[in-house]
């Protein structure tokens, strides 16, 4: 399929969809609605003849078919590359990993052990750009079903007729729904969603996933016996922040903690009951004509008596059947498990690594007996569930702000008799030498019959309730602890002195630094150091294997030096970083804490791992998955499929790169240092200028953003109106949903235009540079999508409404200087202007922007309402402040990726 049918057949689905939307909305009399979508009718609106509230509906549903169908375009496209054997030419894809390898020479042992040691992890939160009801992603998935249906040629008209219908039914179905919630969602429903994708989900990607790697690994001519073993696949285990994640956020208690422990637990337990249930039921092997091998029946009688009257029965139910009687009696064992109150340690499994023992030996006496068929189909998968979910589902991370702890530690100081308690304020030699001398003492300060302040008591009692869950069930389920705005190694010794207090230092838990802002991240190897040499990280190393993972912020440091110098200093400290740890012998692996945005790390994944340093993946990727990229990068089954090989082929293909040298470029590091500088700066002049600050509050939405139903998480940390303290996720989304999006870009033309001006041999340095440097490149793609993705028409209407005039024209022209020179400068540095270039992104928001600038005039209108009463509480303000969420909520379907 070449680009240009690619391009057709979304134009042909586009106008398939629109039209099965506009029919349904003619047969329910939303004839005003049709309007609309056919002629994007402002007048109409002005006069108020369309209630506001359907035009939101209408158009939101608008964008998410479109986003659909090019989803859908996207995964025809993989398809057509598959069938036509030419699968390596699809772009993080298994297939291109195992051909470049295959080129450069690498065998197939070596290939193999690249993949095997690959580990991908990851990890979902809740943001304040998540909004949409597992209802309506369930709604998603059966229209995309709907559309791979339409497109078997094989049907009759009448069956092809049939589908339209249903997809108008399902429609109609979506628009009664209604999409956001209409009160602020509680904790307990983000932690639904994200159980949902862990739960249903995430189990058949595992099985797409796998199936695809295989596939790849046959087509390109490798030998297929090699891929039979689940044990050489790669690792893929997923996180969770939803009930973990306390930093700002009051509401996510030592209790949350518990229940969400408790919860992901039994949600395991029954994923992989009903895998072994579905394996029982099609393991009809029979012992009349198939021999029956000694090590098998001598399993099953031992297992039979271990679980006593229990096993008698399991194993007379099929008399005939040894190998279904062996499941059999795994199933009755792990029944024991879920009940959770069995006193013989021999009738339940204590960990998950025990039933993949029991796994391991039935595939074993599979194979040694010649039944590998059987092996593969029934028994690889359930392996793969249990290595991947185990009885945990996901590992939860327990992450709290640096402030909140040296706030919990001044509590406890105080309860324990100490004059100078005021441990935020005590010289980092003082808060390292009390740390350490109290981590030598073995006896405890704390009591757990004593209240010591809210602080302290939130950390210990969160602390407590891991312990008792690890004394239960193992440490499986734990993630790391993991410390926002880590700023010195007191930070981190804070932890090990609350995780001794709380028994939980003998643990393999790892204590995570979370480098946030620039200044951080050119500190973090300083810290990194310290910390890996302290006597009580040098103790726990073996139960940490002596890795060490690191979690790099992307929005903060963005927010902090804009998105030049972000990226940039990121760049140069995972390297960094990386030799630190290597130099105290000690493997480290990042945790990148992206979102969906440019702004937050976001874009394509394999892109995204092309650009890392060499030598700093070490076999593993740990990365967030937020807000709204959640649904958009793992809703579509094969959209799912996708990303999922474009991680952990990723990560195989950087495992390579450094073990053969494969990349032997040379790099003008002394360039993007200077261009990090020269944005850096002209970030800092612009949002230090008097009266940014007022500026931003009028031309962004940030004060909706404030009182946000999306999301249960405040928008500040502390509630204090200054930029330090709100939060980076609706710093980004605001500035977005303005169209301004100056968080992806502000900084780089002015750079750029500096460069060539004072160092043009250097200019022409980067342009030769940009078609070879993986993170260059990236970057600048990047930013230029969020350039794509601005509107000066939007930004111009939002700015206004900033009633001051010359503050408002003195921001203007510095935003707007800087937005042509990004343009103009990037173009010349591909020597090829954008709109040729990027022909999918111009249409993707060609498809957008008439119906974006209906919402963005309601936007604007509903703020000047909304800003101009004065009761907080009255009845009118929140009907308005709901009409400006939903508006919102659709500008943000709309142009797909906002925060």
């Amino acid at each position: 399929m070449s680009n240009s049918s690619t391009f057709q057949k979304i134009v042909d689905d586009r106008s398939f969809i629109i039209d099965c939307y506009v029919e349904m909305l003619s047969r329910i009399n939303e004839n005003d609605i049709v309007e609309l979508l056919k002629n994007n009718s402002l007048p109409e609106i002005d006069t108020g003849k369309l209630p506001s509230d359907k035009i939101i509906q209408s158009l939101s549903i608008y964008f998410q078919l479109m986003s659909l169908v090019e989803e859908n375009a996207a995964t025809q496209y993989h398809r057509k590359m598959e069938n036509q054997d030419e699968s390596f030419s699809i772009r993080g894809s298994w297939a291109e990993a195992f051909k470049f390898w295959k080129d450069h020479n690498i065998n197939e042992d070596e290939i193999l052990k690249a993949v095997s040691d690959t580990h991908v992890i990851p990890v979902l939160t809740a943001h304040p750009t998540e909004a949409k009801r597992v209802t309506v992603i369930e709604i998603h998935r059966e229209l995309y079903l709907l559309l791979v249906k339409r497109k078997n040629t094989s049907l009759s008209k009448l069956e092809q007729n049939r589908i339209t219908e249903n997809i108008i039914h399902l429609l109609e179905r979506w628009w009664r729904t209604g999409e956001i919630y209409l009160e602020k969602p509680q904790i307990e429903d983000e932690r639904a969603n994200v159980v949902y994708y862990f739960s249903t989900i995430f189990p058949a990607l595992l099985e797409r996933s796998d199936e695809n790697l295989k596939a790849s690994w046959i087509e390109l001519g490798f030998k297929p016996s090699k891929i039979k073993n689940p044990d050489v696949f790669p690792k893929i285990n997923f996180g969770s922040w939803v009930g973990g994640d306390r930093d700002g956020h009051p509401f996510v208690t030592p209790s949350i903690t518990q229940e969400t422990l408790a919860l992901h637990r039994k949600q395991a337990l029954q994923l992989i009951k009903n895998k072994l249930i579905d394996a029982a039921i099609k393991f009809s092997v029979s012992a009349i004509s198939n021999p029956i091998p000694y090590q098998l029946l001598e399993a099953i009688e031992k297992k039979s008596q271990a679980l006593g009257e229990q096993g008698t029965k399991a194993v007379k139910r099929n008399p005939y059947e040894p190998w279904r009687q062996y499941i059999n009696l795994l199933i009755v064992k792990l029944n024991n498990t879920i009940s959770d109150n069995v006193a013989d340690s021999a009738s339940y499994y204590k960990s998950s690594k025990a039933l993949q023992d029991d796994l391991k030996f039935f595939r074993d006496i599979l194979v040694e007996n010649g039944m590998k068929g059987l092996a593969e189909s029934l028994l690889f998968s359930l392996e793969r569930l249990v290595s991947c979910f185990g009885f945990h589902l996901a590992k939860l991370d327990i992450r709290q702000n640096s402030a909140f702890h040296d706030k919990a530690i001044s509590q406890i100081l105080k309860a324990t008799g100490e004059k100078d308690f005021d441990f935020a304020n005590w010289n980092e030699e003082k808060r390292v030498a009390y740390l350490s001398k109290q981590l030598e003492n073995h006896a405890t300060v704390t009591d757990i019959t004593v209240s010591y302040g809210t602080e302290a008591d939130n950390v210990l009692d969160c602390y407590r309730v891991v312990r008792h869950h690890i004394n239960q069930y193992g440490a499986d389920g734990i993630g790391s602890f993991i410390i926002s705005m880590t700023r010195n190694l007191s930070d981190l010794l804070v932890v090990y002195f609350l995780m001794k207090e709380t028994q939980l230092l003998n643990t393999g838990i790892k204590v995570v630094p979370l480098f946030e802002t620039i200044e951080d991240l050119d500190n973090g190897p300083k810290i990194l150091e310290q910390f890996l040499q302290h006597p009580t990280t040098l103790q726990r190393a073996q139960k940490t294997a002596y890795k060490q993972e690191i979690m790099l912020g992307y929005s903060d440091s963005n927010k902090d030096g804009g998105t030049i110098a972000s990226k940039w200093n990121l760049h140069k400290a995972e390297e960094k970083l990386s030799e630190t740890a290597l130099k105290n012998n000690f493997k480290a692996y990042f945790f990148h804490g992206a979102g969906g945005t440019i702004s937050r790390g976001g874009g394509k994944y394999h892109r995204f791992l092309e650009s890392m340093p060499l030598n700093t993946v070490n076999g593993t990727i740990k990365i967030t998955v937020q807000g709204e990229t959640i649904a958009q990068l793992f809703g579509n089954p094969l959209t799912a499929t996708y990303n999922l090989n474009a991680l952990a082929s990723g990560v195989a293909k950087q495992t390579i790169l450094a073990k053969y040298n494969l990349d032997t470029n040379e790099y003008p590091f002394e360039i993007m240092d200077y261009l990090s500088q020269k944005s850096f700066e002209h970030y800092r002049d612009l949002i230090e200028s008097e009266g940014f600050i007022n500026f931003y509050g009028k031309a962004t939405c940030i004060d909706v953003l404030e009182r946000s139903k999306i999301g249960s998480r405040p928008a500040r940390r502390t509630g204090t109106r200054t930029l330090n303290d709100l939060r980076a996720i609706p710093w980004v989304f605001s500035w977005n949903l303005s169209r301004i999006s100056l968080t992806g870009w502000y900084g780089l033309g002015h750079a750029l235009k500096t460069l060539k001006s004072e160092q043009p041999t250097a200019f022409k340095t980067l342009q030769k540079s940009i078609k070879e440097w993986p993170f260059l490149r990236f970057l600048v793609i990047q930013t230029e999508t969020n350039l794509i993705l601005s509107n000066k028409e939007m930004m111009h209407a939002y700015a206004n409404l900033d009633d001051d005039a010359d503050e408002r024209k003195a921001f203007m022209s510095k935003i707007l200087t800087d937005y042509d020179n990004s343009f103009q400068l990037i173009e010349e540095l591909f020597e090829e202007p954008a709109v040729d270039r990027r022909l999918g992104q111009y249409d993707i928001i060609k498809w957008r922007n008439e119906k974006l600038n209906v919402l963005h005039h309601l936007h604007i209108k509903y703020l000047k309402q909304w800003r101009a009463m004065n009761d907080d509480n009255s009845n009118e303000k929140e009907k308005i402040l709901s009409k400006l969420l939903s508006i919102i909520n659709s500008i943000s379907s709309g142009l797909k990726n906002t925060g």
